[in-house]
């Protein structure tokens, strides 16, 4: 212990407080026992803290109590050096609070991670700072007080999770237990980061803050806090306050449980801010009288070796890891503080308006940045503060004074009832239960007014707090149902001050946010407000804001959904839109926003960023290479950059072994290659090569894919769609046709869909005719022991239209018959499930089916009884009268081209083909030339067959 007792004889001003305590350990325990081991040792914990050299002052996170006695305490002794426990790599950032809107958080965020698990990244270490705390009356005072320097000696955010020792689970430091559902937006403003705040204090061990609030007749911690530290603390004097926080912190300390992790945590945190203490009174030759040292109660009872000015352990700091830290701040909230850190739901908003009627019933002034939202401007910026002489401030010896003794043995001071207060509150949430919703009158106000006095006469309290009103309320306005959004304990919330919302200023973001906002200010918005705006954009008519919609565009790719919403116009591969419209909310998701700022200096260089991260990832597949590489081009325009990812995408597709992304990667080539054709001379490298190794690829994987019970029809559709619709380039680029047909020959599926499916692709092929495909429908219709199964066949056929578009017309015949060939004892329990299977596996095909049906079938009720099907009246024209009309009508057709060349003048003109019509031979010399080379008229016959 520092220090040396005052008095002779081995008398301490504690000696008659452990005679006391001595005296009741026996009588509760009968005898001497544990319980007067840890009474003895929380006075000598208090004595050993009052009587440090370097005056240790102990807080509660976010209480105004704390805040109150730090605000009188700095202005009466003037301290020189301020030491405060936060994390010592957020110091840079202090300064910018004063461009901020309270709350804020301090935040230390690490994208790319060396030196820790690569599942924990992102990192993210957040500290929360209110007006009603004592870290921001410590700040306020350093900054705008010359002469003062303020030095953090917390952990850093590095250390923070060094010292963790759960692989991939970050709760926050602080809270007890799992914190409460948010139900409003705000109170996930924090994110998944880690929370560090100064000043945890909350009991450790279960019973015995359970036994605290039955007796106090209390729900929740935060309420027992209320009722009995920060009311009967709030007029104490700085002696007695500082002992009382002592005392409460040793309490709590001794009776934590036995968590090995956490107490080595706390215990190196205790070493680590000692031992930077030490280093800095060494080396700046500070006087430790005219320092203090900010700390939470918990650590101020400390008991470590490196403990006080003159400790004697010696603690090593390890060195931080490669790990590269970006800082920041981001606006917080009320909710979000209370979801943070397990407090109860308003807590901090009651604390607020503590903290405010505490300075109006103190007339303590307390420290405010200046230039601050709704702050004054503060004169200790232009004039340093007269500083009291050394005599001025009591010396330690004096400090040792027992004020615990008289506290707690005077009662609690039973405040009077403030009736124009409570009948205040009864009349202005049932005023606010009526905007809700809730059928309140005056009688539930009078309702409220007495059941709130009812209540704190039941919890043994003279005047309703906060939390009866609260509860009164519920009880008598809200009943059995909430009519609207907000219940009445958020109605009582909102009343007692709310869930205010910080906001960082544009002066403290970082540069890509500042960017972005100068970016956008031909929207004439104001952006930093909270809230939906909505943004109009007349490209055509003012082209400047076409920028304005580049940036949208990708912060819509890079921000959370709902902070850039388009609601008119889109943007897809070489097409944008001349208008646009958008609900903006960027003060909303400002978090998001600064977030992004520690990744680039510009939201395109963040997007890059991205898009490789994605395309390089472990886990990254051909679809996610090709989406990366649409949005290069969507979105930055980036040739470069396309054909990188390109690249990357021909490898990543070589090492494929699954057709899990068939369907999107069909569907991303297709759009490429439309984009290139349209807008470039020639396709880029690396699409020739993707198309070339694609069609290596799926050929080789096509009789595995129709026979594994993992891939889906769907799947197996798109690797037929990428084969079919991509043959044509395939085969000019060297590919060999014969490993198609040699795959489409080695299928052999098992299953209806696939079986389907693999008719399609031979009638593509042209193994299978479309009579001989129209045959084996009619035989699976024929069998009873198929017509069940015929549905999946039908969902097969279905899939098939992405690779065999022109099958339209046959899956149109194939339900059409089975709709008139099936009689309606079997059709009717076959129905639902014909539906269902189309649902489930063919609903994006539907519309094609739709159209190819409203095409064949009449539109008319009336036209439907003289109608004919197509495939009918194919079937009653025969063959040999069909080639008759053919080769009689040569001759019509030699006469009616020469009758109209016009038709052929434009194809010559549009070729540049030159020269002059000749004059029609004698005899049919064109019916000679089809008969020579029939292979063109068969093409043509099969096609108008098709399409017929």
């Amino acid at each position: 212990m520092s220090g040396s007792p005052t008095k002779g004889s081995g008398e301490t001003p504690f000696t008659a407080l452990r005679g006391q305590l001595h005296k009741a350990a026996t009588a509760f325990a009968g005898g001497p026992d544990a319980l007067e081991g840890i009474l003895l040792g929380m006075v000598d914990d208090v004595e050993r803290a009052v009587r440090e050299p370097l005056e240790i002052f102990p807080v509660c996170h976010h209480s105004p109590a704390s805040a109150l006695a730090m605000a009188r305490r700095l202005r009466e002794k003037q301290p020189k050096v301020v030491y405060l426990e936060l994390c010592e790599d957020m110091a840079p950032l202090l300064g910018e609070l004063r461009n901020c809107r309270l709350p804020v958080a301090v935040q230390a965020f690490a994208s790319d991670v060396d030196g820790f698990p690569a599942e924990w990244a992102p990192l993210s270490v957040v500290a929360p700072v209110t007006e009603a705390s004592a870290e921001y009356q410590v700040i306020a005072y350093a900054l705008d007080t010359p002469g003062v320097e303020l030095v953090l000696v917390d952990r850093s955010s590095d250390h923070v999770f060094q010292w963790d020792s759960r692989p991939g689970e970050h709760p926050s430091e602080s809270a007890s237990g799992p914190a409460a559902e948010p139900s409003e937006p705000e109170a996930g403003m924090h994110g998944e980061a880690v929370g560090v705040e100064i000043g945890d204090l909350r009991p450790r061990f279960a019973e015995l803050e359970e036994h605290l609030l039955r007796h106090g007749k209390v729900r929740h911690w935060s309420e027992w806090w209320h009722q009995y530290v920060e009311v009967p603390l709030g007029d104490s004097d700085h002696d007695t306050y500082r002992q009382v926080m002592f005392l409460i912190g040793s309490l709590f300390r001794r009776l934590a449980p036995g968590d090995g992790d956490r107490v080595r945590v706390d215990e190196d945190r205790e070493r680590f801010m000692w031992t930077r203490m030490r280093e800095h009174l060494a080396s700046s030759g500070a006087d430790p009288e005219d320092c203090l040292y900010v700390c939470g109660a918990f650590h101020a009872a400390s008991r470590v070796e490196e403990f006080g000015v003159a400790g004697s352990g010696s603690f090593a700091i390890t060195p931080r890891s490669a790990t590269t830290w970006r800082h920041g701040l981001i606006p917080s909230s009320h909710a979000a503080i209370e979801a943070q850190f397990g407090l109860a739901s308003g807590s901090v908003s009651i604390a607020a308006s503590q903290w405010a009627k505490n300075l109006e019933r103190t007339r303590v002034r307390p420290y405010r940045l200046a230039g601050q939202d709704g702050a004054k401007k503060s004169r200790a910026a232009k004039k340093a503060a007269p500083r009291k002489t050394a005599a001025a401030v009591p010396p330690a010896s004096e400090h040792a004074a027992d004020r615990l003794s008289g506290f707690l043995r005077r009662p609690p001071v039973l405040d009077a009832l403030d009736e124009a207060e409570l009948l205040g509150w009864s009349v202005d949430v049932v005023r606010a239960a009526r905007r809700a919703g809730f059928q309140a009158s005056t009688a539930d106000a009078i309702a409220v007014f007495e059941t709130s006095i009812l209540l704190a006469g039941v919890r043994d309290r003279a005047k309703p707090t906060p939390y009866d009103f609260q509860d009164a309320a519920i009880t008598c306005i809200e009943k059995d149902t909430v009519p609207g959004r907000r219940d009445v304990r958020r109605l009582v919330e909102i009343m007692m001050g709310g869930d205010r919302v910080g906001r960082v200023g544009y002066d403290a973001l970082p540069p890509l946010a500042r960017d972005v906002h100068d970016r956008l200010a031909p929207l004439e918005l104001k952006l930093q407000q909270r809230g939906v705006q909505r943004a109009l954009l007349d490209v055509h008519a003012r082209p400047e804001l076409g920028a304005c919609s580049d940036v949208l565009w990708i912060l819509r790719r890079l921000l959370p959904h709902g902070a850039a919403r388009p609601i008119m116009g889109e943007r897809k591969l070489g097409e944008r839109s001349i208008q646009e419209s958008w609900d903006l909310a960027l003060g909303t998701h400002q978090r998001a926003l600064i977030e992004l700022g520690y990744e680039g200096v510009s939201i395109e260089q963040v997007l890059e960023q991205r898009l490789r991260r994605e395309a390089y990832g472990a886990r990254a597949t051909t679809a996610v290479v090709l989406a990366a590489v649409e949005d290069a081009t969507l979105y930055l325009g980036s040739r470069r950059l396309a054909d990188e990812l390109g690249a990357r995408a021909l490898e990543v597709l070589a090492a494929e072994r699954t057709v899990d992304g068939a369907p999107e990667v069909l569907r991303r080539v297709r759009g490429l290659l439309a984009y290139y054709r349209t807008g470039e001379p020639a396709l880029p490298w690396w699409v020739e090569s993707f198309v070339k190794a694609g069609y290596a690829h799926y050929c080789t994987l096509l009789p595995t894919a129709f026979t594994d019970e993992d891939a889906t029809v769907g799947q197996v559709a798109a690797m037929l769609g990428f084969l079919f619709s991509m043959e044509s380039l395939a085969l000019s680029l060297g590919c060999d046709r014969t490993q198609l047909e040699l795959a489409v020959a080695q299928s052999r599926p098992t299953d209806p869909e696939r079986t389907a499916l693999l008719w399609a692709a031979r009638v593509q092929l042209g193994v299978l005719s479309r009579a001989e495909l129209r045959e084996r429908c009619g035989e699976l219709l024929a069998n009873p022991m198929l017509v069940p199964a015929y549905p999946r066949y039908l969902s097969g056929f279905v899939h098939a239209l992405v690779p065999v578009p022109g099958l339209a017309d046959v899956v149109v015949e194939a339900v059409s018959n089975a709709f008139g060939r099936l009689p309606d004892p079997v059709l009717l329990p076959w129905l639902p499930t014909l539906i269902t299977t189309l649902r489930a596996g063919a609903a994006d095909l539907a519309p094609l089916l739709i159209r190819e049906a409203g095409r064949i079938f009449p539109a008319r009720l009336a036209a439907l009884d003289a109608w004919v099907p197509p495939w009918r009246a194919a079937t009653a024209e025969g063959a040999p009268d069909a080639g008759r009309a053919r080769a009689a009508g040569g001759s019509r057709g030699t006469a009616l081209l020469l009758t109209h060349p016009e038709a052929l003048d434009a194809y010559a003109e549009l070729l540049g083909c030159d020269g002059e019509w000749s004059a029609p031979e004698a005899g049919p010399a064109g019916a000679a030339l089809m008969a020579q080379h029939p292979d063109t008229a068969a093409a043509w016959e099969s096609l108008l067959a098709r399409g017929g």
